[in-house]
């Protein structure tokens, strides 16, 4: 078979799964709607063990997070470990049109951190095609902060080079190459130089760069790993709409539950690694969407199996989808959700160069093929079966020969009962997104606490309409072919509180 119809089958197996269960079901709800029966039972079981697991993930994560960011990380750093002073920070922002507001809160967050500022490089990635406004933010930037850091660079990505896809992922390919000639200069070694590549409004906790360089230093062979810290949506998430809130809270506490199991862990959003492993891979891919998660595969696969991801439970935290008008938050915030699932472009990727990798064990192939096909399958199609096509086949033999059936008559008690213990793994949510929010600004009243607490009766329709849906229209898009693929999406970005 030839590798390019390899490729196709790969691209398209995915949504055909996706499509065959969910088809599959709603046409045997018809004509064995017994099937169907047993099959959503055996479901719903199963998702309810699931919700138990990943609650008690969540809430061992929730410890961590709540102890590792009440530490002094810089003193511990200093006690521990002389040798941290050869520690230099490279930090990479992307930026294609955000207000300077944006980065003017992002930076402002770096010189908050307690890791001496002369230990950092900040470089700042602009695209040509904004060129304007760049180069004045550009300006506005440099006399505020230029004196702050050890360093401060920018870059401005032409548009259109050859290869490449428009997006962050092909800005932070040319700038990290650029950004390698500055730092070529400077002749600090490369294994001494940890990179952040974050969104241009993330604005990092005040001890993270202290615990990243802990965590490096700590490490067993630290040049063979990404560290991902722990991701909240907080720095808006007062002034957010609830739909908008609450599909961020999924995101957040996913992220939380993964931190237990970094084995399952690529990295995510905002994230840093060794610069030296950067220069390894040759930096980010750019002809993709989802660059911030194939960075690690491409190291996955540099170094033969041999890199990991450790993760950091002391946080960043970003903007929430919000704009001027609620049915705009709720287009852009499915964009977004659409743009996250479009990292199903990952498994032929997977699936390709596992066959030119031959030293890396089967058993790592396989589970990262595993949890790569489950996570978008369930991503896709778990709310669907759970809250619509699981009572359509009662529906149907409730109507025919088979309503008398023993299965029939109790299957709605059983249903009844497993939604309701689902229901409280929602309660529990609930109770976490309280426990990790920021402290409410003055200009929201007492009141608004409970509405925090209201909006997750929202939950099951935010999974279809901002779960299901984009993830189903991602996976549906990479199989139908190239026409129908994805380009990059950026965010719009408005400025909000501090973090």
């Amino acid at each position: 078979m030839k590798p390019q119809t390899k490729k196709r089958l790969h691209e398209m197996f995915p949504a055909t799964l996706v499509w065959a269960v969910l088809i599959g079901s709603l046409v045997l709800s018809f004509i064995k709607p017994l099937w169907v029966i047993y099959f959503i039972i055996a479901f719903d079981l199963l998702w309810l063990i699931r919700i138990i697991y990943f609650s008690i993930l969540l809430f061992f994560s929730w410890k961590n997070y709540r102890r590792e960011a009440d530490i002094d990380w810089f003193k511990r750093l200093k006690d521990e470990n002389k040798d941290w002073e050869r520690i230099y920070h490279y930090v990479l922002l992307p930026t294609a049109g955000e207000p300077f507001e944006v980065l003017d809160t992002t930076l402002n967050s770096l010189t908050k951190n307690n890791f001496p500022l002369d230990h950092f490089i900040v470089h700042l990635a602009g695209e040509e095609r904004f060129q304007e406004q760049f180069v004045e933010i550009w300006e506005q930037i440099e006399k505020k902060y230029k004196n702050k850091f050890f360093k401060l660079i920018y870059t401005l990505h032409p548009d259109g080079l050859p290869g490449e896809m428009k997006g962050k992922g092909a800005n932070a390919h040319f700038a990290g190459w650029a950004g390698k000639k500055v730092i070529d200069k400077m002749n600090i070694p490369y294994e001494d130089i940890l990179c952040s590549y974050f969104d241009s409004d993330t604005q990092a906790h005040p001890a993270y760069f202290a615990n990243l360089t802990y965590k490096f230093l700590t490490t067993e062979n630290p040049l063979r790993k990404a560290y991902q810290p722990a991701v909240v949506y907080n720095n808006n998430i007062w002034e957010a709409p609830a739909i908008t809130r609450i599909t961020a809270f999924g995101t957040v506490f996913w992220l939380m539950a993964e931190l237990v199991r970094p084995e399952r862990m690529l990295t995510f959003s905002s994230h840093s690694m060794p610069y030296k492993a950067l220069v390894d891979i040759g930096f980010w891919q750019k002809d993709i969407v989802t660059d911030d998660s194939r960075i690690f595969l491409q190291g996955f696969f540099r170094y033969d199996g041999d890199f990991k991801v450790v993760p950091m439970y002391v946080p960043v935290s970003m903007d929430n989808v919000e704009a001027d008008t609620w049915w705009q938050s709720a287009k852009n915030l499915y964009k977004q959700q659409r743009r996250w699932a479009w990292g199903v472009e990952h498994f032929p990727y997977l699936m390709q160069q596992y066959r030119s990798h031959p030293k890396i064990s089967k058993w790592e192939k396989f589970r990262h093929a595993f949890n790569q096909t489950e996570g978008m399958f369930s991503w896709a199609s778990a709310p669907i079966l759970i809250f619509i096509l699981g009572r359509l086949p009662l529906w149907v033999a409730g109507r025919g020969a088979q309503s008398s059936s023993v299965i029939v008559q109790n299957t709605p008690f059983v249903l009844e009962w497993l939604m309701g213990a689902a229901m409280f793994g929602i309660l529990i949510l609930a109770i976490f997104s309280l426990l990790v929010l920021p402290k409410r600004p003055q200009a929201h009243p007492k009141s608004k606490w409970l509405i925090m607490i209201l909006q997750w009766i929202m939950l099951p329709v935010t999974m279809i309409i901002f779960g299901s849906i984009p993830a189903i229209d991602a996976q549906t898009r990479l199989a139908l072919g190239k026409k129908y693929h994805l380009g990059f999406w950026v965010t719009p970005k408005k400025r909000l509180i501090k973090f």
